[in-house]
């Protein structure tokens, strides 16, 4: 039987600003090296895909998941013992790398449509959020912890749109001062969505609880983020020592559209073939694909379409 006893304060910067300023710089940092391992595949005519999941290690797990769990070093509840369940964290930052992975190649192709570019973003903002949230269920403690739905539905929204805007980064980022700026409103969003999200819990006392099992947070993260900050590294080394095929070859944004085809004219009437009938089946008319392309006139203005 729980028996609740006041609700306990939450510290979010035990240790002051150190926790979310490092925070920040390392998520605006694996967002800059997933960026650039974006651009790089996205015209490359081989490695294409190590780029993407070179760029998904580095967003996903650096610039997404280190950073979380940077921040929850500073986190603490008055009161309570905290402790990690190791494999869930582990599984955590896995969904992470993944569900970034999933978006960058749902829209990194040739020719990537608006209905890839939200599909995507939809499907790693929910997985961002999914990490979030299973990162803070492997948080083990003798208080009992509550979420405010309200604050848990704006965390989801705010990842899904940083998510859609982070993939259209992908695509359409190019230059090094230009990519420096997305990295930065990156990190802005991948912050914003942590501490939204921190935001929602209550912690409540619970003397009959049992003490928690698990590593503590200087046990398990300093390792996990050590390793994770070699994996950078690493990928850092492999941006310096290339360059980026055809930087200025952006890949256009298209809408495909199903419609019925317009009379176009033709230079000499020529009698058409008699429709062959299908098999047990009435003759259908015949079905065209209207391509639709959006361009941009400018750094920052909105697409127009373009029909083929």
């Amino acid at each position: 039987m729980r028996v609740f006893r006041g609700v306990l304060d939450i510290y979010h910067f035990s240790y002051g600003w150190i926790t979310p300023v490092l925070a920040y710089f390392m998520s605006v940092t694996g967002c800059l090296l997933g960026l650039q391992c974006a651009a790089r595949g996205r015209n490359a005519t081989e490695g294409r895909t190590g780029w993407l999941i070179g760029a998904a290690v580095a967003i996903g797990g650096t610039g997404i998941w280190v950073m979380h769990f940077i921040a929850m070093l500073g986190f603490s509840i008055r009161g309570a013992d905290i402790r990690y369940d190791i494999p869930l964290t582990l599984f955590s930052a896995v969904t992470a790398m993944v569900v970034v992975g999933i978006g960058l190649f749902m829209v990194n192709k040739p020719q990537p449509t608006v209905r890839s570019l939200l599909s995507g973003g939809t499907i790693t903002g929910l997985g961002v959020g999914t990490m979030h949230y299973t990162g803070m269920y492997a948080m083990k403690s003798t208080a009992t912890v509550s979420y405010d739905a309200g604050l848990v539905t704006l965390s989801m929204v705010i990842a899904v749109v940083a998510s859609v805007v982070a993939l259209w980064f992908t695509l359409r980022v190019k230059g090094f001062l230009a990519t420096v700026g997305a990295a930065l409103i990156m990190g802005v969003a991948v912050c914003g969505m942590h501490y939204t999200g921190m935001a929602a819990m209550h912690a409540h006392s619970n003397h009959h609880a049992a003490p928690p099992t698990g590593a503590g947070a200087m046990d398990l993260l300093a390792p996990l983020i050590g390793a994770s900050s070699i994996v950078t590294m690493l990928v850092l080394i492999s941006v310096s020592l290339t360059e980026i095929e055809n930087e200025e070859a952006l890949p256009r944004m298209w809408l495909t559209s199903r419609h019925q085809p317009r009379p176009r004219p033709t230079p000499a009437p020529v009698a058409p073939a008699a429709p062959q009938p299908a098999p047990g089946g009435p003759v259908r008319e015949p079905i065209e694909y209207r391509t639709e392309e959006l361009v941009y006139d400018g750094v920052g203005s909105w697409p127009r379409r373009v029909v083929d």
